[in-house]
């Protein structure tokens, strides 16, 4: 497959369809010198974009968290992103929304005199996980932790908060892992790189609360699942010594949807009964 900046098709830049090839930004962008951006990962079935609006919202909320305003109501984009997916041919696929302080008068820590852009993506692309949706991904265990809220804004999807789980992707694509999963800055286990986490004990669900990572719309969508099957769901600090006491492990994302874990470092876990009800539920009900 041809890298992501040579590919036929269209992607929509600041109220326009362009040419793939042509979706450019100045090298004094700057958000790329300061990450001063916010994205959305999302996915599309049969046509219908998964929770399209709540992550348009998103969007907006992640930017407020980083002090600009898109200027493109959540209107426009819902109807960008319904353009865009129609002029590229495209059913099932993943949809990447991006906002950013680009290149303008102002180059250095400070950029409120620089305009705010959008653009939106969409392309086809499989199991983020490879077969590890059916036999179970192994888990590196990151040392990057994710830090304190009082640190960096936690809850909006930002770029800037990402470079700690390129490292750990990386370190653990060495090791022969899909995916690693971190610890906070307290010591509780968090979350994987891009994804949430879950796990299971004598039938009941723990899943870390996320009081200092995002609080997924896959995962928030999968405890209103479990709640609907009537299992009980501990939303709690989770310790790393309790990871051996757990059965089966999941992780959830746009992206990832959901994916059983069959390992995480020295931890092993069963693709189980809830794990795949819960994963072929997930399934059934995107493409509802």
């Amino acid at each position: 497959m041809a890298g992501y900046d040579d590919r036929n098709g269209k992607i929509w830049m600041d109220g326009t369809l362009v040419d793939w090839r042509n979706a450019n930004v100045h090298i004094l962008t700057h958000a790329l010198h300061y990450a001063s951006s916010v994205f959305e990962g999302e996915r599309a079935y049969g046509g219908r974009i998964f929770k399209s609006r709540a992550h348009s919202e998103r969007l907006h909320y992640s930017a407020g968290q980083l002090d600009f305003e898109i200027p493109f109501s959540v209107d426009a984009i819902e109807a960008a992103k319904a353009e865009l997916l129609t002029a590229n041919g495209l059913t099932d696929a993943y949809v990447r929304a991006i906002a950013w302080r680009g290149a303008g008068p102002d180059m250095g820590v400070a950029s409120a005199r620089n305009p705010v852009r959008l653009a939106i993506a969409a392309w086809e692309w499989g199991a983020y996980y490879g077969d590890a949706k059916t036999r179970g991904a192994r888990l590196d265990i990151s040392k990057w932790k994710r830090p304190s809220p009082e640190t960096i804004p936690s809850h909006a999807k930002a770029a800037g908060l990402y470079m700690i789980c390129t490292l750990s992707k990386h370190a653990a694509e060495a090791r022969g892992c899909s995916d690693a999963m971190m610890f906070d800055y307290r010591g509780y286990v968090a979350e994987a790189t891009g994804a949430n986490i879950f796990f299971v004990r004598d039938g009941e669900v723990h899943t870390p609360i996320p009081d200092c990572f995002l609080n997924g719309l896959t995962r928030q969508t999968v405890v209103g699942m479990l709640n609907e099957r009537g299992v009980t769901v501990h939303e709690r600090h989770i310790m790393p010594e309790e990871l051996e006491g757990f059965q089966q492990c999941w992780l959830t994302g746009t992206a990832a949807e959901v994916t059983p874990v069959g390992q995480i470092g020295d931890y092993s876990f069963e693709v189980g009964a809830l794990t795949r009800d819960i994963a072929e539920g997930y399934e059934k009900l995107v493409r509802a």
